[in-house]
């Protein structure tokens, strides 16, 4: 990829931004903090609806900010769970994460001492994305 990416300060921003998620119905505050391709850092929280399926996951919440702000591709992206071992991201946050950049670097934290290092290809293989659509 060609970039160096401030894991540290990723970690330091995922974890901020879960302690901004509105989580009244699961108590699951998860953060997300990605790096965009021009090194710009955007933080993501998950946001719950009484209506569950309008729920946003932080993942998403930080690629339609980086979107809005007008990021083109994302290099790496850091999500914090608050639970004993790492967990990757739901299929549909895989999904929406490959559109912006489909062999990014991906961790996993949480509060405990592991952490998952991996990429978005490897998280989902053979993916559908704008390539199907040309």
């Amino acid at each position: 990829m060609g970039h160096s990416i401030p894991w540290e300060e990723l970690e330091k921003q995922a974890r901020a931004a879960a302690k901004q998620a509105y989580v009244p119905y699961s108590r699951f505050a998860v953060g997300a903090a990605l790096l965009t391709s021009d090194g710009r850092i955007v933080r993501g929280c998950n946001v719950e609806n009484a209506s569950y399926g309008l729920t946003n996951c932080a993942e998403r919440t930080a690629i339609f900010t980086a979107k809005a702000e007008g990021m083109s591709e994302v290099v790496a992206i850091c999500i914090y769970t608050p639970t004993s071992v790492p967990t990757p991201p739901c299929g549909a946050c895989r999904q929406v994460l490959n559109e912006f950049g489909p062999s990014m670097a991906v961790r996993t934290i949480c509060d405990g001492t592991e952490q998952v290092n991996t990429t978005l290809d490897a998280l989902l293989p053979g993916a559908f994305g704008p390539k199907n659509l040309a």
